[in-house]
Formats: structure tokens, sequence, C-alpha cells
């Protein structure tokens, strides 16, 4: 039969994401809608499923991706040790987050899976692990190959692109340049598109309070950094509008006067979006050449283990991976 296949990726084994997969996994809409395909280790995703109950239950595969009834295809790389601290910053479990993508964007390179959704990673256990990476962005971005890629944040009222994200303000503000808000631009008016919005309308954030006000605040970073490529997006037919005051801008946004808005670093951004409701909040990487869609919140060691995690934003997470995947036609025989 015909399905979308997704690979889910199980995060840091320490935090909550063994137990917000299993949670998303039992609800209907998920599984009549795509096939699912966890990539991780199954000891960890069994220990979740003894503190929180349930039937679930997984199949191995080694090879060759099968919808069969005997249980959701599971790929277990068996990388964590036998025993290992939910809560608790691990390198071992840092080193299985990132093998765990590794090998989701291999599957997807390969055509055997038709989009990536990921559960969170916990930075300083990466790191640990021996992979210096800012967080899954740049890791997806490494692994494919991309040079120019973007963080968009989707939330039923709001949809937000990043011009940059992880880095500290100073260096995020050096690191704006019209090339770069350009190539934000046109990947938002892309993604918008491949959402089935026919004419997007793209709000852009200024940098300083009240986007400068005439260089009343800042040193013309408006002038220098962000209108030229307003302008430039504008002579090929997309509908850009800016530099506007975020403030401003995010609430016009939100009422509907635009289908995405242009931040221009990280809190910018993420902040409108988790006030108006973290849980239903998903984070997708766009530019790459395969679909990325990941929840919006992190590891939550504080109550890992707890059966506290609230699996929403995976469940709009996996939804909107079948969404786009079914918008590039990649149901496949399974």
């Amino acid at each position: 039969m015909n399905k979308t296949v997704i690979g889910i990726t199980m995060g840091d084994a320490a935090g909550v994401g063994p137990e917000i997969i299993v949670n998303a996994l039992q609800r209907p809409e998920i599984l009549e809608r795509c096939l699912p395909v966890v990539i991780g280790d199954l000891k960890a995703i069994e220990k979740a499923m003894k503190n929180i109950g349930t039937p679930l239950q997984f199949q191995r595969y080694h090879s060759g991706i099968q919808d069969t009834k005997e249980g959701i295809p599971f790929l277990d790389l068996n990388l964590l040790p036998d025993e290992w601290s939910l809560g608790k910053v691990s390198a071992a479990c840092g080193n299985a987050a990132y093998h765990y993508v590794e090998k989701a964007v291999q599957l997807a390179l390969n055509g055997d899976i038709d989009a990536i959704c990921t559960a969170p990673l916990n930075k300083e256990a990466l790191h640990l692990g021996g992979h210096v990476y800012p967080g899954h962005t740049e890791i997806l971005a490494t692994l494919t190959g991309t040079d120019d890629f973007s963080m968009m944040l989707s939330s039923p009222k709001l949809n937000v692109m990043h011009v940059t994200t992880h880095m500290g303000l100073i260096d995020a503000i050096q690191r704006i340049t019209p090339e770069r808000v350009l190539t934000t631009i046109e990947l938002a008016h892309q993604t918008l598109k491949a959402m089935d919005i026919s004419s997007p309308r793209i709000g852009v954030c200024g940098i300083n309070p009240h986007a400068g006000e005439n260089g009343l605040f800042g040193y013309g970073e408006e002038e220098e950094k962000i209108e030229p490529a307003i302008k430039k997006a504008k002579a090929v037919g997309i509908n850009a509008v800016g530099p506007l005051p975020a403030d401003t801008l995010f609430y016009l946004a939100q009422r509907g006067d635009y289908d995405a808005v242009i931040a221009m670093y990280h809190d910018q951004g993420h902040a409108p979006i988790k006030v108006l409701g973290i849980d239903d909040g998903v984070n997708i990487t766009i530019g790459l050449p395969i679909i990325r869609t990941s929840v919006d919140h992190g590891t939550a060691f504080d109550i890992a283990g707890k059966n506290l995690a609230d699996e929403q934003s995976m469940v709009q997470a996996l939804l909107t991976a079948i969404t786009l995947a079914n918008t590039k036609s990649h149901k496949r025989e399974v």
C-alpha cells in the first residue's frame, strides 16, 4: 500500500525524547497517515514504555522497511551503555543522539524514508560526545552539504524564519548581511508555497527597536543590511514588506496579515512563537535537500522518565512532516 514513511530520531535518551515518541505513536491520526520508523536504541524506548505502561509494539529491522502487523519498524543502532541516568548529561547519550540523526539523513538521501522528524538532543551532551555543533540545524546542514538554510518555527497562528540562530547577539548582528536576509526571504517564500500558500505575504523584522526609526536607534543597520534584500526580493515577485518593528509585526502576523515573519536573531523569533503556544510549535529546517521537522522544545531533563512530558509538539511535527512529504509526492510502496 502507499504510505508516507517518516523516520523519527530518538534524540537524547536521558531526556523526554523516548516518552514523547511512544505517546505520539499511540495517536491514531499518526498511524493512519504514515509508516513511522524509529531510529535509536530500542532499550531506551522499552524503558519509556515500561514507565508509561503501553501495549505499543516495535519490530527491529536491518534492511528493507516494511509495514507489518508485528510492530512499528525500529532501526536499533544499539549505541547506549547498558545503564544510563535519566535527566543527566552524558557523553554516551550525546554521541548516540548524533548518530541517530546521521543514520536518518543517510536513509533520507537514499530515498528510503520521505522525511525526518527529530526528538530533542542536548547540546552539552552532544559536545561531550565529540560532536561540536550548535544544534540539529547545523548538523543537518553539514551532513547534507547545504550552505543556504534557515530555521522555521511554525504554529497554527504564526510562521517564523530566522536569518541567524544559535549565536550570541553581537555575533548575530555582524552575521546579518543583505545576501543572508535575501536568502532567508527566498527560502521562506519557497517553503510557504510548498505548504500550499499560493501567494505568500512575508513581513521582515528590523534589528533595532522601531526598526531603527529612521536612524534614531542603532547605526543604520536596517538601511545597510535589510532594505537592499527586500528590494531584490520584490524585484523577483516576492511579496516582502519591511523592515518593520518586530513588536508590531508579530502582532500583525498572528492576526493574519502576514503568512510568515523573518526574524533577525534567535530570541526575536523564538520568544513570540513560544508565548503563543510551545506545545503546538514545530521546528522545520528549510533549504535542505530533505524534509526535516522537530519538536519546538528541549530535552526537559527535569521531568524525563516521569511521564509528564506533553507529546503534542511531536504529534504536530509528525503531521507537518507528513504534509510536506505529501506535497512533494513522496509516497512509496511499502
